[in-house]
């Protein structure tokens, strides 16, 4: 049972991979970007406007080509154009990256670390002397914010101003014995940067220990193959007759224990240093190479499926078995290779497989996964070298490690389907619907369970009589997922495996099989439906006006849920998508509280008797959603979106603001405490 556990670990994490890590800081403004600019004069008339972003660390802006319907693009106005000066051609960008996004649909363009922008200018006026523009853009990690700031590009001077204060860009230039400033000047709110700093070492930790410990675990998986199991005795018997006394075993022990990490970290290492740490994820989210990985998982499935075995040329094995005959340190080390080079046909589809999921994360991520793969199998040979008798606990080598390696096999192969998916999401082929990959899941686990319940057989299993109890119990649970996908087919939300599936928008039948979306679902009739609201996510009655929903709260003696979200931000969709639809947090957003949503890049226009300069920020206010950005950090300190505060009628606050929380207990608990402390 204990060697089917295993397995039973490895699919657990292989359907969690995408668990989420909490990160918002709550009351804190953020600033990820800093800005720069230069000029430089091409001829007499022609200059170049540069703008530099420095970003921080897994903070993203997005490009001024990101499609339609997704996060909101970067954003260049220049201010009086043809009045002196004209621009040549578009403002070029510096390479991009690209993913598509389950959430929105359309594929995000985007910066990561820094980017650069060029502007072509001929200055028509040879006595102006002063250029304005704004900038506009959009910066997400787990939060997103709406940034604008006001760039002055002063010819005359050679200097560059990037300033948040309007005022003092609209008066800048009309008086001509003004100060000179330095080069390039960036005004911005003070940052907390010790904090900013330590919340995202410790997310990057986060992330790197889950790709440790799921490496951890397919090395494990690796050791219980027909390659790797039987080599265990062989080695420690090796160990037990070259050794002189036990000292001197343990020793060679460890040493080859740390020849066998050594040898996998340095082929992470190797696959860095080639590809790049941002071009491996830059790979991943790429068409051809998800294809690419499709295939490439697919043949290792038929390898472990018994189909041909991938081994690297005897050539090389017969080389390395010479040179670990000269015994001391080098032939240990070349023990270990050995190990390697003889094992490839089992772990070599587990390496490839680990080596292009470290590729989405980037950075550290294939070293860090190599790692844990190597410890995995280092520590059990280490320790059965140092202590021999250890070997009369193991298990005989038989058909339950083809076993190992036949599962092994069907999960290489629904995990296939997951690039192939990728692929047509970003193509927007519609070929792998949502339907469609689920029942390619429910055929591959299905027949997974009839082969571990025994009704199926493969080319290298030994004839079974029994079954024993471990791999009925793997087969029930196996059978069991598979029965909990089924009714995904008909549009269930399946939160087990979001983010493997396709989403649910992508779909034939997006609101389930012959069902389609009512207008007032949670109002009992038309009479009953708030004036001033609509239906929200999940049909929840929304109010996008604070004063009209503060109005509706007192009348109806109800708390106030006041979200500040945005249209293209991500979290706050996952929020509404994973969290506000389970029925325990679902039920109190409907019958328990009002809801205000304050779309903080809504981009309708305010009347020009209410556009206002901020006194917080010194920015214009001329959109709704400058209007709720500005309220959000006047009145709470705060600049990133989701954000979310209750409120009593009295507009104050119940207990303590969150911002993105993901795990649906934690969320309902602070729910919970605001709604009890406005019953007291």
């Amino acid at each position: 049972m204990k060697y089917y556990f295993s397995l039973l670990l490895v699919l657990v994490c292989f359907v969690n991979t995408n668990a989420q890590f909490r990160t918002q800081q709550e009351g804190e403004i953020k600033n990820p970007v800093k800005w720069n600019g230069s000029i430089e004069k091409q001829s007499e008339n022609k200059y170049q406007f540069i703008l530099e972003a420095d970003i921080k660390d897994e903070w993203h802006i997005y490009s001024q080509k990101t499609p339609e319907g997704g996060p909101l693009p970067l954003w260049f106005n220049y201010l009086d154009i043809g009045s002196g000066y004209e621009l040549k051609g578009e403002t070029t960008e510096s390479e991009s990256k690209r993913q598509y996004s389950e959430i929105f649909g359309v594929d995000e363009v985007y910066f990561a670390k820094e980017a650069t922008f060029k502007q072509n200018v001929d200055i028509t006026d040879k006595n102006l002397s002063v250029i304005k523009m704004e900038l506009k853009y959009q910066v997400c990690k787990e939060v997103c914010i709406g940034e604008e700031f006001y760039v002055i590009f002063d010819i005359k001077k050679d200097l560059v101003k990037i300033i948040q204060n309007y005022d003092e860009f609209t008066a800048y230039g009309a008086s001509a014995n003004e100060e000179e400033k330095p080069k390039t000047e960036t005004k911005k709110p003070e940052e907390k940067n010790n904090l900013a700093d330590n919340i995202e070492k410790n997310e990057e930790e986060k992330g790197l220990f889950t790709i440790f410990f799921l490496a951890f675990l397919a090395g494990f998986a690796a050791l219980l193959t027909p390659c790797v199991f039987p080599m265990i005795p062989m080695t420690v018997g090796f160990f037990t007759k070259q050794s002189k006394n036990r000292s001197k075993g343990i020793k060679n022990a460890l040493l080859y224990g740390f020849f066998i990490v050594v040898i996998y970290v340095l082929l992470g290492t190797i696959v860095t240093a080639i590809f790049g740490a941002d071009a491996l994820n830059a790979l991943s989210t790429n068409v051809t190479f998800n294809i690419v990985f499709f295939i490439l998982l697919v043949v290792f499935a038929a390898s472990f499926l018994g189909a041909f075995e991938i081994m690297l040329p005897n050539s090389w094995a017969n080389k390395v078995d010479q040179q670990a005959n000269r015994g001391g340190i080098i032939g240990i080390f070349f023990m270990a290779l050995a190990l390697a080079i003889v094992s490839f046909s089992c772990t070599g589809p587990i390496v490839g497989t680990l080596l292009v999921e470290a590729a989405s994360k980037g950075g550290l991520a294939p070293i860090i996964g190599m790692l844990g793969f190597s410890l995995a199998i280092a520590i059990p040979f280490a320790l059965f070298a140092m202590f021999p008798g250890w070997m009369n606990t193991l298990p005989k080598s038989g058909g339950w490690l083809n076993t190992v390696k036949v599962v092994l096999g069907f999960l290489e192969l629904a995990l296939a389907f997951k690039f192939l998916s990728n692929a047509d999401l970003v193509l927007q082929a519609h070929i792998l619907e949502r339907e469609v990959f689920l029942a390619i899941w429910i055929a591959i686990f299905g027949v997974l369970a009839l082969y571990l319940l025994g009704k199926i057989s493969l080319p290298h299993d030994s004839p079974l009589n029994h079954i024993s109890v471990g791999r009925l119990g793997l087969g029930l649970l196996i059978l069991a997922f598979t029965i909990y996908l089924i009714p995904g087919l008909w549009g269930a939300p399946l939160k087990m495996i979001s983010g493997f599936t396709p989403p649910l928008n992508y779909s034939e039948a997006p609101y389930g099989v012959g069902n389609r979306k009512t207008g007032t679902a949670t109002a009992s009739s038309k009479s009953d439906f708030p004036e001033h609201a609509k239906l929200g996510p999940h049909d929840i009655v929304t109010f996008t006006d604070y004063e009209k929903g503060m109005a509706y709260a007192e009348e109806k003696n109800l708390p106030i849920l006041l979200d500040f979200t945005g249209y293209a931000c991500i979290n706050c969709r996952k929020m509404e998508e994973r969290v506000w639809s389970e029925p325990q947090i679902l039920g109190k957003l409907k019958k328990e509280l009002v809801l205000i949503s304050l779309y903080v890049d809504a981009k309708e226009k305010l009347p020009e008797d209410e556009q206002y300069t901020s006194k917080t920020t010194g920015k214009r206010i001329r959109t709704i959603g400058n209007k709720w950005s500005d309220f959000q950090i006047k009145h709470y300190g705060a600049n990133a979106q989701p954000y979310y505060i209750l409120l009593n009628n009295e507009e104050e606050m119940l207990n303590k603001p969150v911002g993105y929380t993901p795990d649906v207990d934690e969320y309902e608990d602070w729910l919970t405490e605001g709604l009890s402390n406005f019953e007291k």
